[in-house]
């Protein structure tokens, strides 16, 4: 049975102008991600105005240039391999690290049915991942947000999947982030301990909620500048947006942040020359004990590219 496929015109907005055209197609068609874009640009399903495919996704774009994009309709079933680029930092017949980049979208869900991480394993890995997770899921033990960068680690096969999900239980996993917060900390370093739970007023968000499930964060100063500071949030649990709902919870929300973060007056040009518009945070340490093979594995993540470049101009 063929897909159908549904067309939609997109045109290149002002701000946009320069960009990639996997990027710039990503914010003139907010109901695609970026990484689904890729996937589409790269096989055939974008064309110009003049009906040229446009299959180079860091072609750059000039505003007001039109594009119709050729989006098939979804598959009942979203784990299909897809050879999306993937940054491995270790990887054994148990279970792979991987080194995610902000954007990318961990499993299929709503909105982003494939172009994920769970797409790109189940290529990577030749569909050997644990089943544990379903058929949308496979091998995922833990998530991090879709523009959050840094490392993650998935199972291949369900006893390591099992023994993975027992250390994520018992918060025994070593994970910590490090973010860029609005104002310096004081005291510098401390523990915000407050429950967590989906928001009464806005289901997407997630708020400090008595009798929400446990969450503590303990944050460390790392580097004070004028109006911000890198900071060190190491997880006692894992809780959905936890960093950003405590520190902002704190009076310190992460720059960038375009769901719990009021940008500061301070740093909006600052943000907008770089054209930072996702949360400063990243994944920079995640240790475990090999569910299999018992031996205590840690790794380390420097911040990427536009983090480091945010804290460069900060750190004057």
């Amino acid at each position: 049975m063929n897909r159908g496929v549904s067309t939609i015109h997109a045109t290149i907005s002002d701000t946009a102008d320069g960009w990639r055209l996997d990027r710039a197609l990503a914010d003139a068609v907010p109901t695609l991600s970026r990484e689904r874009l890729k996937v589409l640009i790269n096989s055939g399903a974008v064309s110009d105005a003049a009906g040229d495919l446009s299959r180079d996704p860091s072609r750059k774009t000039a505003a007001g240039t039109m594009f119709t994009v050729a989006v098939p309709d979804p598959i009942p079933a979203h784990n299909v391999p897809q050879d999306i680029a993937l940054n491995v930092v270790f990887e054994d017949e148990h279970l792979i690290v991987i080194d995610k980049q902000a954007g990318l979208v961990v499993h299929p869900a709503a909105g982003n049915l494939d172009g994920t991480l769970v797409n790109a394993l189940l290529h990577h890995c030749g569909g050997s991942l644990s089943g544990i997770g379903g058929v949308a899921r496979p091998g995922i033990v833990h998530r991090i947000d879709k523009d959050t960068s840094g490392l993650m680690v998935a199972a291949k096969t369900d006893r390591a999947h099992e023994g993975l999900a027992r250390q994520f239980h018992d918060h025994s996993i070593d994970r910590r982030y490090k973010a860029i917060v609005a104002g310096k900390p004081m005291p510098m370093e401390g523990t915000v301990d407050a429950p967590l739970a989906r928001s009464s007023t806005d289901r997407k968000k997630v708020a400090i909620v008595q009798g929400g499930k446990r969450a503590v964060t303990h944050y460390r100063t790392v580097k004070a500048f004028r109006t911000a500071a890198l900071v060190e949030c190491r997880l006692e649990t894992g809780r959905t947006h936890q960093v950003r709902v405590h520190m902002t919870s704190i009076g310190h929300p992460l720059l960038g942040d375009p769901v719990y973060g009021r940008t500061k007056q301070a740093h909006r040009p600052l943000l907008e020359t770089l054209n930072f518009r996702r949360q400063a945070l990243h994944a920079a340490h995640l240790g475990f004990i090999h569910p299999i093979k018992c031996n205590v594995l840690a790794f380390e993540s420097e911040m990427p590219a536009d983090m480091q470049e945010l804290f460069s101009h900060l750190n004057v």
